[in-house]
């Protein structure tokens, strides 16, 4: 079909409000729009250019917890958290009272897309993965009585405080199966001539617009980017996350996707998720090498640290996971003493890789400042 053709569905009258029955996915697709075409070709690139750069960078896992935590911090604020990336990298008791629920979110997902990434080793993309996801997301915070790891049985809505002023009214529930069905057959359908990037952009909008869970849904549909990415070979390791660019770009992203739905312009909605993709490979690329350049940095410094600089080493390997510490987790983490831990602290302070944040005299946070910036708004 010609997306220049695509009829997004259509709305249903249902009890006292009508809901929208999005059209199935599952075909062939192709464009007449060359501007498609460029901008796809710049997107691949980007993102094989990002691919390789990740492959090049040592102990690279130790970075993408960073992204990762980002990812996690900023498509939660999306949804209305008001978490700063330092706060995410704290344990619990560090936190203010008034703002553990919101940080309770964020490590939800943080553990969610851990999972799901995981679990991509030894299964496929699919409902069941997304559903299992779903259920880490969700479990004892907010949305823990809303079905967690289940589709909805139960109608939803989108803006407005009842169906009657929603702005948005999904399918009804009793469509989410087979419209679910159809849109994984598309993810790994190989008879079909569809590009990765145009197919994943196509789900992306067909999953919020099926709306398959109570809550949750604009969290799992942005990680449906990178599992799909990695589940199919585009990514070795999961270094793209779209939601700080959703964020900076919020009223053109569900402008986008409303005028799918609303006019059946699907072309728009392509544009702009291929522009998300090309503008958040470069700044990945960059991010890495911010990151290289650092670390040959601190590498210089903690030489100074004379016999010290193998534990120094393995501290600076910690903080790149971990950039907000405690002198007592330095002390675990690198099994030692606490006298040894406060020694590397102070000399890292002195070295300008530790600013302590607190001021107090006890219960103390160290932070790797100039690294944590990376990677912040």
């Amino acid at each position: 079909m010609k997306i220049e053709e695509f009829h997004a569905g259509v709305t249903k009258q249902q009890y006292q409000y009508k809901s929208f029955s999005p059209s199935l996915i599952n075909q062939e697709w192709v464009w007449e729009d060359a501007k498609i075409n460029t901008l796809l070709e710049q997107a691949t690139r980007a993102l094989g250019e990002l691919d390789a750069f990740s492959l090049m960078v040592p102990d690279i896992d130790l970075f993408i917890k960073m992204h990762i935590a980002k990812e996690a911090n900023t498509s939660s604020r999306i949804e209305g958290t008001k978490t700063n990336m330092d706060e995410a990298l704290m344990d619990k008791s560090q936190i203010a009272p008034e703002k553990r629920d919101d940080w309770q979110e964020v490590q939800n997902y943080i553990a969610a897309m851990n999972y799901a990434i995981q679990a991509l080793e030894k299964l496929p993309l699919s409902a069941r993965l997304l559903k299992d996801t779903h259920q880490i997301l969700l479990q004892n915070v907010r949305g823990e009585y809303k079905t967690p790891g289940e589709f909805r049985r139960s109608q939803n809505w989108i803006g407005g405080s009842n169906l009657q002023d929603a702005v948005f009214i999904p399918p009804h529930h009793e469509e989410v199966p087979d419209l679910m069905t159809d849109l994984e057959k598309f993810w790994h359908n190989e008879d079909i001539e569809v590009p990765h990037l145009i197919r994943i952009a196509m789900s992306h909008y067909q999953f919020e617009t099926i709306h398959p869970f109570l809550d949750g849904n604009g969290r799992i549909g942005r990680l449906l980017i990178t599992l799909y990415l990695v589940s199919h070979g585009l990514l070795t390791k999961p270094s793209l996350y779209l939601s700080d660019h959703l964020e900076k770009h919020k009223g053109a992203y569900y402008e986008a996707l409303t005028m799918v739905r609303e006019s059946h312009h699907l072309a728009p909605w392509l544009k702009f998720f291929l522009v998300a993709v090309i503008e958040t490979a470069k700044n990945g690329k960059h991010t890495f090498q911010s990151i290289l350049a650092l670390r040959s940095e601190f590498e210089k410094h903690i030489l100074e640290l004379g016999k010290r600089a193998t534990q120094a080493h393995s501290l600076l390997n910690f903080l790149y996971g971990k950039p907000v510490v405690t002198a007592n987790e330095v002390a675990y983490h690198l099994n030692v003493s606490h006298q040894t831990a406060n020694a590397l602290i102070r000399g890292f302070e002195r070295l300008g890789i530790l600013i302590e944040t607190t001021g107090y005299r006890r219960n103390r946070l160290f932070v790797c400042d100039k690294y944590l910036k990376l990677f912040g708004d």
